[in-house]
């Protein structure tokens, strides 16, 4: 099964080797055919610690690193 690729903004550096990544998702609503916008936080490894916030990022899942951790960060 091929692993999941997102993009997103990097939220929050405060943990060590961690970072929280915000991902938007748009799609038009079913009955309203309005388009809607939804972003969801994902917590991501980041071994070297290079990523500030603001900065936009891509990331993979992996196996877990921790309790809430399940996504790695790729040099953008």
């Amino acid at each position: 099964m091929p692993k999941r690729i997102l993009s997103g903004t990097v939220t929050s550096t405060q943990n060590k080797q961690t970072v929280t990544v915000s991902v938007e998702r748009r799609f038009k609503h079913p009955l309203l055919q309005k388009t809607v916008r939804k972003s969801k936080k994902y917590r991501a490894h980041d071994e070297n610690e290079t990523f500030n916030v603001g900065d936009t990022v891509r990331i993979i899942e992996c196996a877990p690193k921790s309790k809430t951790k399940r996504w790695e960060v790729i040099a953008q």
